[in-house]
This record gives structure tokens, sequence and C-alpha cells, in this order.
């Protein structure tokens, strides 16, 4: 037998240390390796020699580059090499390589680890030797049909394992044939990474189980023995947490049956070196299912080591080096081989308990360590000064206790962990004291599932999980205030209660038009709406009823409380216009949520709805151009994730520039309503730009583009009644299409407007409900229902129904006063400025933050004049927004018309006017006016092409790993994707946003805006079926540090953040007096709170045991009682007034 004098240990950590001093005891060198960001690791400087690998790989590939392993090895003349755990340790073509080089592989063979490091292929070993296991599938296909048939096969639920390699990556319970496809791949992807082979089966999962897994020590001879079972069932994402030995609640001859079942598998293939078998045991059953066996040694061998008395690193070296059992371990027989008391082993990772456990990093800034009788640390970077990395395993020692009796040894491991100082780095000991103390682990009561079903295990003083952040956002906003609605009165929250119940299936109408569409197609329903003779409706509240009144400022949250309402009690609406437009970007920039999440939600809600979205075009949802492939990537995904409308327009009514977009549209099969945009007055003979020829001229060519529905897009409300009567009645004649109009209400004859193209044969028309109807926004919904009654044209739609629905809406309106500052009144001056509906209202917003509030009708005569000055171009964004920033600018700088056309007046022009003159918004009939392209562009180029085709298109998978890079992503998905691709900063600052204080979404209105009141509860929904209880129940005064705490409750548990006041100058704060805990004559606050009366006041005389105080806190009054006769000399406090611990509330004399 040739004893080795060198030995690599082929991994990095605590497991390379643990080898290394096995080998050092035995009198042999050690060679250790680390990569670039292991440089600093420990195991590197406890090693005899150590070399730097994988010079530009990554931090894990390194350790995975077996070709540059061998070489070091060979450069480092050693005779074996020792894997360790994880990494390359179930590697049968590691071990090949190393005998291919004449290096010992300390482990099994290699032959040995395909057998059984394959868990698919230990199965049918198991199965062989007699032992149960639990139904599992061969290795997975890739064909997402063959998986589904395979996991119906097997039954629900399902644990997903790859095939090579454990520690509980690539692991995935699934519960129902819908988590089937996405938790495969998350599973596989992950075993790819964590292993280099993504593999992968099903197996039957046994939801109430225990794990135990027997110890196992083979030499060359064929000889096998077991060194007893572990306890391994404390587990959380399939990771183990705690570990002990032997298994406290099996009885020696349910012990006995498992380690001959472990035994008799290894005996199949002569297994050698040390290895570990694991079974699952039915807690209702007590049966054993063998899982699968480890050939390597484990990260809890260390307790199988405290009960036996056997260094288990020590006999791999010398079985490896050819010993047989009875001198590798110094027993005769299995008979020897006894449990001497209990051990356990707990893990201490650097990860946050109160952040869902994210692994944490950075220095250790002062470290104490356990010590004492029974106590073992085996640790890789645990010291003071040690730098942790976020590139490895978050374990950073792992803590072993010994003592004759399991509730001994769960005592001690206590009381290690309470002797831990770990600054510097979040840790899990907190979280592991918690598992030590239940009830349930001292009773030996758990299963596998013990963590994720025991909440309280989860309870700690403070939790940096989506609760916390949104906490921190209710302070910060109960403190400084929305900057959106500063200084603005406060809204209080509202109840509203529906008067009408929702109605069934069979109540609502028989005419599903998303489903005829489905079935159908689009041609189908055009031709429907052409067949049928009531005027039909569309809904725009959602979209373009809020984004003209309450400057787009309308969170989902409110939206989807009346959805189901739309989709059953008006199911008689044509559609409902919902997403798009302005709504997109502004979901991000002012209201911190996803437009995507708003739209899946409501298709979830209105799933026989008609939802629609307005498009700008080969703009998309944005302000600028983009490639043609992002334009056609949004369109899909919109049409993927539940628009069914698509009104596109352009905002200089040039077709070219709708022509990618139309056509995207089409290839998704849903509803094409290619818009024209009106402007002027067909029924002026001196305004011919914009004639009634020229409108029939361009539905034709959107006819012939290939539009299923014509849209008439009257954005600014110049539709006069007679020249609707004849523009609709033209282009029908024309065209024939579906004509849907769409028309705002400025100017008060907007529901005439309506009527009258009712009467010359429009199809749909836009509505809003009543409550958002009128001056910018459409036109009233339930006055219009009700003017076609006893008419040809008469709604299917309720009028109670409207009614309902919109005291709803009423209700919710009250909640945005602070941004519904537009007219409220008709204004007949919208035909002299020519303004679109929601530039209106923003427009006004934007002079009143200028100053310029007393000068509107200036401000609107030289919007008019501005039109004129580029041509009189169709307005509407984005070019309505350059008339409007010319405009503001004129009337700020008291610049005339005259100076702008003047070609020797210099002129500043705004930049969004020099990129609309550029040609970047395209062109509008006949071109802009040539003097004022020379003004404003000089000597530079101006393109009359589409902009967006002088773009060169991107690859999006090169684009999406940028993103990715960019972001600090692994991966993003589609809807976050294209909402980059959009708007890059805008989705960035979201992001940020979205960290810092979670989904603010499911806010109420109320409190996303102006934060809470003292003692007000809310309940917040974050996902389906998880809600958070939020009390607020007090603010603190400002601290010195500027600081102020708010209490809340959550969930019944007190919560406290701190947030610094913006509002207040630090140097102005003033600290709160403390109570002197040695002064007699001090009364201090008990707790934080609120104080709810004082019933004392200065100079009162007052006996032992009278009320002096109430404090309120955590719905609970605490009654503050004299402790002895005293007088009243000060009282710090008053009714009403925020206190913390220990704050001074009255000194006696």
């Amino acid at each position: 037998m040739a004893e080795f004098r060198k030995i690599l240990i082929a991994n990095r950590g605590e497991i390379a240390i643990r080898v290394m001093r096995a080998a050092n005891e035995m009198g042999k060198s050690t060679v250790a390796i680390f990569a670039e960001e292991d440089k600093l690791s420990l195991h590197r400087f406890k090693a005899d020699e150590a070399y730097k690998i994988g010079e530009g790989l990554g931090p894990v590939a390194s350790y995975l580059n077996i070709k540059e392993i061998i070489s070091v090895a060979k450069k480092a003349e050693v005779d074996a090499i020792h894997p360790g755990y994880g990494l390359l340790s179930e590697k049968p073509e590691f071990a090949k390589e190393c005998s291919l080089a004449g290096i010992k592989f300390i482990g099994p063979t290699a032959e040995s680890m395909e057998k059984l490091g394959n868990k698919a292929n230990a199965r049918k070993i198991a199965e062989k030797a007699g032992v149960p296991v639990i139904p599992a599938s061969n290795i997975l296909p890739d064909n997402p049909e063959e998986l589904v048939k395979i996991a119906k096969n097997i039954g629900f639920p399902l644990m997903l394992k790859a095939s090579w390699g454990g520690g509980g990556r690539g692991m995935r319970l699934i519960n129902n044939i819908e988590e089937v496809e996405k938790n495969i791949l998350e599973g596989k992807r992950e075993a790819e990474n964590a292993f280099g082979n993504s593999e992968s089966f099903l197996e039957r999962y046994i939801k109430n189980a225990r794990h135990v897994e027997v110890q196992i020590l083979g030499d060359k001879g064929g000889n096998i023995y077991h060194l007893w079972e572990r306890d391994c069932s404390i587990q959380r994402r399939n990771q183990k947490v705690i570990e002990r030995a032997p298994a406290p609640y099996l009885n020696d001859k349910q012990r006995d049956v498992v380690c001959e079942m472990a035994t008799a598998i290894c005996k199949q293939v002569r297994y050698e070196c040390a290895g570990t078998v694991e079974f699952l045991m039915d807690i209702n059953t007590n049966e054993f299912f063998f899982i699968e066996v480890n050939p390597r040694i484990q990260v809890e061998h260390t307790i199988t080591e405290e009960i036996t008395g056997i260094d288990i690193v020590r006999a791999q070296i010398m079985l490896s080096e050819g010993s047989n059992l009875n001198d590798a371990i110094g027993k005769r027989n299995q008979s020897e081989i006894v449990c001497n008391g209990h051990a356990i082993q707990c893990r201490i990772t650097t990860e946050d308990p109160l952040n869902n456990f994210i692994p944490d990093y950075g220095r250790i800034t002062a470290y104490r360590g356990a010590t004492g009788m029974g106590i073992r640390l085996d640790g890789g970077t645990a010291y003071s000064g040690a730098i942790i990395t976020r590139f490895y395993d978050s374990l950073l020692e792992k803590v072993t206790a010994w003592a004759p009796t399991p509730e001994d040894a769960i005592s001690r491991m206590d009381r290690a962990l309470r002797e831990f100082r770990i600054r510097g780095v979040s840790t899990n000991i907190s979280f592991v004291e918690n598992l030590l103390k239940h009830k349930k682990f001292r009773d030996n009561l758990y299963t596998t599932k013990f963590i994720d079903e025991t909440p309280e295990l989860f309870q700690f003083s403070e939790r940096q999980d989506r609760a916390t952040k949104l906490l921190n956002y209710i302070a910060k906003t109960t403190i400084e205030g929305h900057p959106e609605v500063k200084n603005k009165e406060k809204i209080k929250p509202f109840k509203f209660e529906f008067r009408n119940k929702i109605k069934s299936s069979e109540e609502r109408s028989s005419v599903n038009l998303k489903s005829l569409l489905e079935t159908r197609g689009a041609p189908a329903l055009s031709n429907w709406v052409l067949n049928q003779k009531q005027l039909l409706l569309t809904d725009t509240t959602m979209r373009d009823g809020h984004q003209s009144l309450l400057a787009t400022r309308m969170r989902s949250i409110d939206m989807l409380k009346v959805a189901n309402r739309y989709n059953n009690n008006l199911s008689e609406l044509f559609s409902v216009e919902c997403w798009g437009g302005a709504t997109f970007d502004v979901a991000y920039r002012f209201l911190q949520e996803c437009p995507w999440q708003r739209l899946r939600d409501l298709r979830k809600r209105m799933p026989d709805s008609l939802l629609q979205m307005l498009l700008r075009g080969s703009n998309g949802v944005g302000y600028t151009n983009y490639p043609d492939n992002y334009v056609k990537y949004f369109v899909k995904l919109a049409a993927d994730s539940g628009i069914d409308v698509f009104r596109v327009f352009d905002s200089l009514n040039w077709v070219e520039n709708m022509r990618l977009s139309m056509d995207a549209v089409l290839e998704t099969g849903k509803i094409l309503e290619a818009s024209i945009c009106y402007t002027g007055d067909i029924l002026d003979p001196t305004r011919t730009k914009y004639s009634l020829k020229y409108y029939v001229k361009m539905a034709k060519e959107l006819q012939k583009l290939g539009t299923h529905i014509l849209g008439l897009k009257d954005m600014a409300g110049l539709l006069k009644p007679a020249a609707a009567k004849i523009l609709v009645k033209t282009i029908k004649e024309e065209t024939g299409l579906p004509i849907h109009l769409h028309t705002h209400d400025t100017s008060g004859a907007g529901i005439a407007t309506l009527l009258s193209a009712s009467e010359a044969g429009v199809d749909i028309v836009d509505c809003a409900m009543d409550s958002f109807s009128g001056g910018t926004s459409q036109p009233c919904l339930g006055s219009l229902v009700e003017s076609l009654k006893n008419t040809e044209r008469v709604s299917s739609l309720n009028i109670e129904e409207i009614r309902d629905i919109s005291n709803y809406w009423q209700s919710v309106r009250k909640l945005y006063m602070a941004f519904d500052e537009g007219v409220n009144f008709p204004a007949s001056e919208v035909y002299l400025h020519e303004m679109p509906g929601g530039q209106f209202t923003n427009l006004l917003a934007q002079a009143k933050s200028l100053g310029l509030d007393n000068k509107w009708p200036e401000i609107a005569k030289t919007y008019a004049d501005v039109n004129h000055i580029f041509g009189d171009i169709v307005k509407v964004t984005p070019s309505s927004k350059v008339v409007g920033d010319m405009a503001l600018m004129m009337v700020a700088q008291g610049i005339s018309k005259d100076q702008v056309e003047d070609p020797n007046s210099e002129i500043i022009f705004p930049e969004s006017v020099i990129d609309m003159l550029k040609g970047n918004l395209g062109q509008p009939p006949g071109g802009f006016p040539l003097n004022i392209i020379k003004k404003a562009l000089g000597s530079e180029n101006y393109i009359k092409e589409r902009p967006g085709s002088k773009i060169k298109e991107k690859n999006l998978l090169d684009v999406r790993k940028d993103v990715c890079s960019n972001l600090s992503l692994k991966e993003i998905d589609d809807e976050d994707f294209c909402s980059y691709l959009m708007y890059p900063k805008v989705f960035q600052d979201y992001l940020l946003h979205h960290s810092q204080f979670g989904p603010v979404r499911c806010l109420p209105t109320s409190v996303f805006f102006y934060g809470m009141e003292n003692s007000q509860e809310i309940s917040v929904e974050i996902d389906p079926g998880k809600t958070l209880e939020i009390r607020l129940q007090a603010v603190s005064e400002v601290n010195e540090e500027g600081d102020r705490k708010v209490f809340f409750e959550l969930n019944g548990q007190p919560r406290i953040i701190r947030i610094p006041d913006q509002n207040i100058s630090i140097s102005k704060t003033h600290q709160k007096p403390k109570a002197d805990s040695n002064n007699p004559k001090h009364l201090a606050a008990p707790m934080p709170g609120a104080i709810s009366s004082v019933a004392v006041k200065k100079g009162d005389s007052i006996k032992k045991g009278d009320v002096l105080l109430i404090i309120e806190a955590m719905k609970m009054e605490t009654v503050l009682n004299a402790e002895n006769d005293c007088k009243i000399k000060t009282i710090f406090i008053s009714t009403g007034s925020q206190i913390d611990a220990k704050d001074l509330l009255i000194e006696f004399e």
C-alpha cells in the first residue's frame, strides 16, 4: 500500500480546511487552489502550497475547470486529489481524468459514481437491491408536451430533481399541471449552472416526510460498513439547515432497517470510500423510500464523527491509499461501530433572515466564536477582518454540539449560538435559535416542511421584505408628503358600496365580442359591427377619461375594483379603452407601477371584454423613434398580454408613419383600428388644408393597408355636429368601413356631435362614464344612452348599471382632487387654440408651475399662433407638446408671432421644436414652412423619410443581454425588457423605486399620495391571498439627527421605521427630553405610542393611584397611575403627542 505524500484539495472554504487538517494530522502536505475572487480566502493560507486558477473564468467556473486543476496537480507533484463536496465532487469525468493523469482520486471509483451519482441510475440499483423507491420518471426530455404527459402519469404533487449533484440545487416542487413547464425549466437551468449538467427527473412528492441518510464507508475488498444514520429533515428550499445524529425519532428496529437498506444498495456496486445513502420516511406509514446516493463526503459528516469517534476524512484518505476498513477506522466489524450520545449541527450563513435570506457580503468587523465542552467549529472565513464575497456559498461556519442526550445537545447548541458575536454582515443565527427553541423541534414532531409551515420562526424585530419596504414608503410619505400633492388638502379614504349585484354569465349579453374575435377573427367582428343597428359604445374612463381630467394619474387599484363589473354588468360595451398612450410611461414615472401588470390584472378581471389601447404609430407608446423591431416586439407583447383593439394613429396624420405598427397589429390577428386625427373645420371654406377631400383620401389609404375599423380621432373636440354628419356619411359611402368616432367635450358640444354622427351611420363612439365626462374628457355615457332611447340606434346598455358604476367613479375622482384642475365649464376657445383634451389640463398645470396661470388667455392665443407658424398641423401627442412648449416659451419671454417669423429676429427655439422641424416626428401635409425650418435649423439638414427607417434594427437577444448587464440582472422578463426598450431611464428609475419601496401599487390611493393618519388601519394585498394588515400607531418628534420614528403594527406585530424628515432643518431640530431612570421624580414612557389623554395639569396635587395619562399603542390603552402622593411640576406632552420609549412625560416636584 502506497501512502500519499501530498494531496491537492479541489475545493475551497470550510471543506478544504477540513481536509487539510486531516491530512496534516497524518503528516501529509497539502495543496490549495483558489480563484481570483478567493485570493483572501483562509483555505489558501492554510495549505502548504496554493495556486491561483481560472484566469478569465468566473468565480465558480474556476473551480470546475478540470483540465487546469489536473495541470496544477501535476505541477505540484501531488499523489492524490480530494474533491470535498459540491463543485466537482460528483463528476465521474473528474475521477477519470485524475486516473489518466496517474493521480489518485480520493472518493469512489468513476464507475460507482456513474452508477450511483446519477440519481436516475441509482434508483434502478436500489430496486435491484430490493429497496423501496418513490415513483419517478426517467431522464426528462425537452418537449413540453411530453413533460406534461410524464407528470400526469406519476401524479401530483411532484419533486423535480437534478440527476447530478445535491445541495437542493435544481429541485422544484410541482403542485399542478400549470407549474410543470415553468418549474422544470427553472430547475434544469439551476442544475446546469450548479453542476454543468441539466439532466433531471420527476419524483412523486411525499408531503409529510422526514429525511434520513446513512453514512457509508467501503474498501477495495468489497466490505461495506455503515456509520449509522443522520436526520436532515430541517430544510429550507431543499437545503439542510440543521442535522442530527442519530435520528432521534427512530427506534432500534427502524434504525437497523434503514441502515441495512443503505448497505445493500452500496454492495450492489462494490462501493469504495465515503458516501451517503438518503431516504425519505413517510411520517404517516413509517415507510422508508430511497432517494439518492451522494458519492462524496457530506457537509454534515461532523455529527457522525462526533457520535462514532471515527474521522471520516481520514478514513477517506486511508481507504483511497488501499487500507481496508478495519485499518481505516479501527473497527474489526460492523458491530463495533456504536452510537455514543447525540450530536447536532447548525450552519451559520451570511444570509439575512430579515430580508428573505438574501446572502450578505462585506467585511466582518467583529467576530467572537463559541467554545466550551462538546462544541466543535468548522469554518472557512470566520474571523475578524474577513471579507465575505458574493460569489460563493453563504456558509460561514458549522457549529457541532455533542451531548449524552438529544435534549442536552440542543441546549448546548443554543448556548453556543448565543455566545457568537458577528458584526459587519448579516447572519442567520437568530433564525436558527428560533428553530432550536420551537416545541415541534424539541418534541421531534417536525417534517421536511417544518420551516415552510411554521411562520413564527420568522418573527423578528425587523425584516427587509416587501412589507418593510411598503412601511418605509408609507412612513416617508406620511412625514414628507408625496411630491405631487404637497400643500394640497389631504383626502380621506372612502368605502363605496355598489347598489347592484354582479351579473352572472347567464344574465349577461348573449353577444360576446371577445369570443367572436377569438373564434372567427377580426374581419368577422368588423362585419358584425357593420351589420347590426345599435350605436356601439366604448368607455374611455380607464384611459383617456382620466388622462384628460386628472393628468393621467389614475392608479390601477382603483380600476381593478370596478373591472369585473364592466365585464359582467356592462358586457354590451363594444370595448373598454384602458391602456397605452400616456398612461404607459406615467404609470412608471409618477405612479411607480408597472403598466404591464395593470394590463394583466385588467385582462384577468375582464376576460370577456374587448380591451383597447392607443398606439402612436411607429412611436409605439413612446415620444421618439425606435428601431422597427422594437415596435413590432411591443405590439406582439401587448396582444399576447391582453389587448384586443389597437387604435393606431400618427401625430401628424402621416400614413407612412403608421404602416409599421398597422402591419404588426395585423400579424397578431387582433383588431386594427387605424385612425385619422381630425383638425380644422371641413365646413369652413377658408381652411382648405384639412378638407373633406383630404379626410376621404386618407381613409382610403388606411383601407388599402387593411384596417378592420376606421377611427376618427377628434382629440381636441373640433368636430362640429354638422361637420360630423357630412364627414361620417361621406367616408362610409366611400369606404364601407365601420367607423369609430372619438371626440372630446371641451366645447360642450360633444354629445351633439355624437348624435349627429349617429344619424349619419357612425358605428361606434367613445364616451366616458358620467362622473368622468364633460370638459376636456369625452361626452357623457349615460346621457348618450338616454338620448338614444326610443330611436333606431338605441343602446342595449342598462342605464342603472351605468349610474351605479358612475357613482363609484365619482367617489374615486375625489381621491385625485390635487390633479383635477381643468376647466369646469364648456370652453368655446378650443375652436381658437385647438388643444387636445389631454393637453389642455396638462398645459394649464405647466403654466401654473411657471407662474403663468394668470396669462392663460394669452397662452391660448399664442398656442393658436404657434400652430399657424408651423403651417397648421395636426396637434396630438407628441406634436401637441411641441406646440405647447413653443407657446409657453413665447409667453414667458414676451415673444410675438411676428418676431418668430421675422428672419432677422434671433430666437432660441425649444429642443422639441428643433427635433420636430428636423423631421423626427414625420411630415405634415405639405411639409413644414421652409422659412421656419431655415430659421430654427440654420444649415442643419432635415429628413423627409420615415424617421424610424433611418434607425438600424438591433438583435433583441443581444440587446437583452446588454440590458441584463446594465441593470445587473441575471435575466429580464419580456415585459420589463420591452419597457426598457421604450423608456430606458424611466424604467431604471422605476426599478430603483421598487427595490426601495416595494409594490406601492398595492396601497390604497389615499395612502399612496398622503400617507396614513394615527390609528388608521389598512389591508394591503401584495399577492393573491397574501394580505398585509397595517396600522399606523404614532409618529415621533424629530430627533437631533433629523429623523422621525414611525410606529406601525404589521399583522399585529410592532414595527418601527426610521425616516429622515426632509421638511425639517437639522439645525432647528430639538431633542425631546429623556427620563432619567435613576430620578424618581421623572415619569418615563414605557413604550412608543400616542398620548390618548392627559388627566392632570401643571400644579395639581395628586394621590397615589390617581390617573396621570393614557397611552394608546397596538390597539390597546395603557393607563399610567401615580405611584406616590406628589405634585405636578412640568408636563412635557399633550393629547395627541407621539412618544418614544423612555421619553420624559411628567416631572414631579
